[in-house]
Formats: structure tokens, C-alpha cells, sequence
């Protein structure tokens, strides 16, 4: 008989290598929606271990529980609400001390918690040792050594999560943060018990991350009506804190956990002489990618390098899915050629012709995904936010902002797709309002039109022209948006260059895949209804020509023709395809 399902976590730091433990431990049981109410991926999984079945959701980056981000949010709720059986704590072994941090706090929050020492090749490379026993010790977690992108350890791994559930409730974890310090979290831990706040989890929890200033507590905290006394205490401890140390009292606590993992790095670490110091290839790599000078033109010619793939590759295969459908389209027909005029009219130019639109746009969406996800996994696409930070800093965006942008030359429905890249939701949403101000290759067709009309003798300066005027545009619309928007929202500038190496096929064919599905999924459903929705119209009242100006269609050409005359565009089917392109474009 199975046993019970596992629901384990994964949380780590970005660029620990999380996302290829997921990979590795569900391999194609993969799902990916969005966290409720939110735009951000939601990432669940499951494999089976002997008699369980273990579901595995990958949480996003985040490097504390103290949430500054909307995925920093997310992983913190989750952690704090939902209380999975276990959490697997991916720790960048060749960063030992930085990751973890998170791992403390895990454990603070009383957590089930093993400690996935990942990429443990590149901690050797470096000349540390770990010694996990100590760590495991020092700590009083399991802790498994890996190489995920190898599937190093992962056995050791399945083995560890199948079993966490055997395990004693983990023993009370407890940093000391100092005699003052310690005086106020038991202070404030009485009062949070008295006045029923634990909702839980500890008392103590609760008022450590009440005194680090967590903003998720505090605003709790104001919204509930029966916590008078706790905020009053809560504001004269840190006031107090703040006198006594000269600095506040989230500092003190950050200083006093760091102090500590400092103090059990150095107990359970050995690092060879020499090596430290030591160029590795990324460093060499990162004097020409990252360099003040050469570090941009080298990011433009990989996005034109990039550009030309998707479209030069990607527009012969929309070439053959059109004649794909188009021979299928006359095989319907001819198929039903007894059968009345409506029922193979809504076939072939409502359904086939609807699915073609859709899946046209497949080949441009998976080659881009399939750059964007080699350059992630490789580690380069850290580089290009580095290099471009501070030009669209200065624009209120990320330096991730930047590709989306260029990739808008070639098509804005890849590029809009190519958001879901950046992190931030401030970013995701002013990238995708300005984008479609890039000129995309779509309009090119309509500037060429127009300048041979009306600028015969400079043509080229006009076309080009044009391109800069959209660029200028979407520079002072991001300018305008954030200052009305999002004014008070300032995104920390924290950039982490991690070590370059060679993407797993898997996880670069995952990822393009769970992008190009989800595209097809949600815009393509959209696209394919609006496709036959214009059929009907085309189609009613029933007894008229299709597309005629008997039709719906017709009339609503015939309304608009009268607007559109003052541009010269006179007739009713002229009205029609720029009233429709709006669909077609949005």
C-alpha cells in the first residue's frame, strides 16, 4: 500500500543552482501556473521514492525571510503559512556562509530543514573542503553533498527527503544575539503569547522578526486592533536598542547571525593556500563581458546575434506551419464539399485558420526561450542585468529590462513573453507598457508604405527616423509611468555574478518548454477565440456572403469607414482590418 504523500520546499539563494535540483529530482512530472493572485511561476513537481509519492515546490530566489521583493513574499508565505513536511535548502557550497543565512532562519522558524550542499565542483575548484559531518553537528541538520548538474548525490538526496518524516521534530535552534538583545526577544515573546499571536509558529520567532523590522509582521501587527500594547513595547525596545548600540536593532540581529555562521564556516571549512586568490576562468571571462567599455557593445552584438536567430531561423518555420495549414485548410474543404457552405467555412476559416494563427507564432517564441535559457543557465544573463543596470536604472528599469526591449524590434509578442524573466513585478509591468513603443518588424511593411508616399527622397532617414522616435518614446513613457505608478518603489541594485558553466540540455529544454507552453496555453486561447469570433461575424445574420458587407462585419466597417476617410482610407473593408487589427496586434 503507498504511503502517505510528501510535500517538501525547495528554497535557496538565486543562482544556487535550485532550479536544476528541481529539474533533476521531478524530471518531466513538471507544473507551472502562477502563485494565487500573482503574475510570478508557481513551480510544483513530483517523483515517487519507494512507497511515496513526494510533490516538490520550487520556491523563488530569495536570500532571507525578510521579504523586500514580490518573490521574496511569496517564498516567506509559503515558508511561514503553508508549512511544508520539509524544506531542502539549496546552498551554493562554494559560497558557504552567505547561503546560509537563509538556512538559519529556517531553522529559527522551526523548520524541517536538509542542507543540499549544491555545486560541490566548484567549491573544490576553489580549494575548500567541507566537512559535512561538522556541519550537520554544528547545526543538527542533514546535510547531503551534490552536484546537481551531473546528478551527483541526488540518490543520497531521495533518500534524505523519503526518511524526514521518521525524524524527531528538530531541536529548538537558537542563535544568541547578546544579552540586551535576548533580554527583548523574551520581553516581546511574553507579550506576543499573551495577547494570542503566534499564529503558528514561536513566540519567539514572531518577536525576532517583529525586532528585525520584518515588514510583513509590522503591518500585521498595525492591522490588528488587540496589539496596541505589543507595538507600544515593540517601538520603546528598538527606540532603546537604537540608543544603546548607535545603530538599530535589525542590524544587530543581522551582525549577531552572520557572527555565528561566521564562527561555524570556519569550524567545518578548510580552504587550500593559494587557491584563493586564484583568477578562475569566470573571473578571466568576466574582464572582457563585464569590462567598462567592451562589456556593452559585447551585450549588443550577442541581443543582434540573438535577434537574427530568432527571426532568421524562426520566419522559414512560420513559413511551412502557414503552408502546413493552408494544405490542411484545402483538405477540410475539399473533404466537405457536399456539406453546407457554413460548416466548412467555420472549419477551415474559423477553427484550422484560428489554430494557425496561434501556432505561427511557436517558432519565433521557442528559439527565443532557447537563447534566453542558455544564456541563463550559463550564467551570462547576470552579466547583461550587470552591464546594462545603469543606463535603465536611470529609466526607473532593470538591466533585465533591456533584452525584452531590443527583442521588441523583431516582434513584441516574444519580447512581452520575455518579461517573465525579471523578477520584479514593477519591472514585468512598465517593460510590457513600453514595449509595444519598439518598432517591431511587423511595421516595417507600413513605413516603407508610407515613406515611399510621402518622403520618396529620404526614405531611409524617415524609416530610421521612426525607430529612434519609438525609442525615445518608450524612454520618457518608462520615465513618466514609474514617477506616477510606482514613485515610491526603489528596487535595491544587488547584483550576483555567479560561476559560468555549460547549461544541462535538460534544464534549458525545460525551461523553453514551460515557456512556449505557456504561451500557447493563455495568449494563444485568446487569439484562437478572437479568430472565431470574427468568423461569426464575418458569418451572421446566416444566408450572406462571408465577409461581405451584408455581414456583421460589414456594418461595423461601414460605422468606422467615416473616422478612417479623413486618413484616406474610404472603404468599409479598409475600416474593418484596422478596427480588427487592434485584436490582431493586442
Amino acid at each position: 500500500m503507498a504511503g502517505k504523500p510528501i510535500k517538501i520546499a525547495l528554497a535557496g539563494n538565486p543562482n544556487s543552482g535550485k532550479t536544476t535540483v528541481f529539474n533533476a529530482l521531478t524530471g518531466s512530472r513538471q507544473y507551472v501556473g502562477n502563485w494565487p493572485g500573482v503574475t510570478v511561476e508557481k513551480k510544483e513537481g513530483k517523483f515517487r521514492f519507494e512507497d511515496h509519492e513526494v510533490t516538490v515546490v520550487d520556491l523563488p530566489g530569495t536570500y532571507s525571510l525578510s521579504a523586500y521583493s514580490l518573490d521574496e513574499k511569496i517564498a516567506r508565505d509559503f515558508l511561514v503559512n503553508e508549512r511544508p513536511d520539509a524544506v531542502v535548502a539549496v546552498v551554493d557550497a562554494s559560497n558557504l556562509e552567505r547561503n546560509l543565512y537563509l538556512v538559519a532562519q529556517l531553522l529559527e522558524l522551526g523548520a524541517k530543514v536538509i542542507v543540499d550542499l549544491n555545486m560541490m565542483d566548484v567549491a573544490r575548484s576553489r580549494g575548500l573542503t567541507i566537512d559535512a559531518r561538522k556541519l550537520e553537528q554544528a547545526l543538527g541538520v542533514k546535510v547531503v553533498e551534490t552536484v546537481a548538474s551531473r546528478g551527483i548525490g541526488l540518490d543520497r538526496l531521495r533518500r534524505m527527503i523519503h526518511d524526514i518524516r521518521k525524524d524527531e521534530p528538530p531541536p529548538g535552534f537558537k542563535v544568541f544575539y547578546g544579552r540586551d538583545v535576548e533580554a527583548a526577544i523574551e520581553g516581546l515573546a511574553g507579550l506576543v503569547v499573551e495577547k494570542q499571536l503566534t499564529r503558528g509558529v514561536s513566540a519567539r520567532w514572531r518577536a525576532l522578526k517583529l525586532l528585525e523590522g520584518d515588514e510583513t509582521e509590522i503591518v500585521l501587527l498595525e492591522s490588528n486592533p488587540d496589539a496596541a500594547e505589543v507595538r507600544a513595547e515593540l517601538e520603546r525596545i528598538r527606540t532603546e536598542l537604537e540608543h544603546k548600540y548607535g545603530y538599530d536593532s535589525e542590524t544587530a540581529i543581522v551582525e549577531r547571525r552572520y557572527g555565528y555562521l561566521n564562527g561555524v564556516v570556519k569550524e567545518c571549512t578548510h580552504r587550500e593556500p593559494g587557491v584563493a586568490g586564484r583568477l578562475t576562468m569566470s573571473d578571466n571571462i568576466d574582464r572582457v563581458v563585464t569590462n567598462r567599455w567592451l562589456g556593452i557593445p559585447f551585450f549588443l552584438l550577442l541581443m543582434w546575434g540573438t535577434f537574427q536567430l530568432v527571426f532568421k531561423l524562426g520566419d522559414p518555420l512560420i513559413g511551412y506551419i502557414e503552408a502546413l495549414f493552408e494544405w490542411f485548410g484545402g483538405l477540410v474543404s475539399g473533404a466537405l464539399a457536399g456539406s453546407p457552405a457554413w460548416l466548412s467555412s467555420f472549419l477551415v476559416d474559423g477553427l484550422i485558420n484560428g489554430i494557425g494563427s496561434v501556432l505561427v507564432f511557436v517558432p519565433n517564441i521557442v528559439i527565443l526561450f532557447l537563447v534566453i535559457s542558455i544564456l541563463e543557465d550559463s550564467g551570462y544573463m547576470a552579466r547583461a542585468a550587470f552591464v546594462m543596470d545603469r543606463f535603465m536604472h536611470a529609466l526607473g528599469l532593470h538591466g533585465k529590462s533591456f533584452i525584452p526591449m531590443i527583442i521588441g524590434f523583431g516582434c513584441n509578442v516574444p519580447a512581452i513573453m520575455a518579461t517573465r524573466t525579471l523578477e520584479s513585478r514593477k519591472d514585468r509591468i512598465l517593460t510590457i507598457l513600453v514595449n509595444p513603443l519598439m518598432s517591431c518588424s511587423a511595421r516595417l511593411p507600413i513605413y516603407t508604405l508610407f515613406t515611399a508616399a510621402f518622403f520618396s527622397r529620404n526614405q531611409g532617414l524617415v524609416v530610421f527616423s521612426l525607430y529612434l522616435m519609438g525609442i525615445v518614446l518608450a524612454i520618457a513613457m518608462a520615465r513618466i509611468l514609474k514617477g506616477i505608478f510606482f514613485k515610491h518603489e526603489v528596487a535595491p541594485l544587488i547584483m550576483e555574478l555567479p560561476p559560468y558553466h555549460l547549461p544541462s540540455i535538460r534544464g534549458v529544454l525545460n525551461h523553453m518548454w514551460e515557456r512556449a507552453w505557456l504561451f500557447v496555453r493563455k495568449a494563444g486561447t485568446i487569439i484562437a477565440a478572437v479568430v472565431v469570433l470574427i468568423w461569426f461575424l464575418a458569418s451572421l445574420p446566416w444566408g450572406v456572403e462571408y465577409a461581405s458587407q451584408a455581414s456583421i462585419i460589414g456594418k461595423i466597417g461601414m460605422f468606422f469607414a467615416p473616422v478612417f476617410s479623413l486618413a484616406g482610407f474610404g472603404n468599409w473593408q479598409a475600416a474593418v482590418s484596422l478596427v480588427f487589427g487592434v485584436l490582431a496586434k493586442e
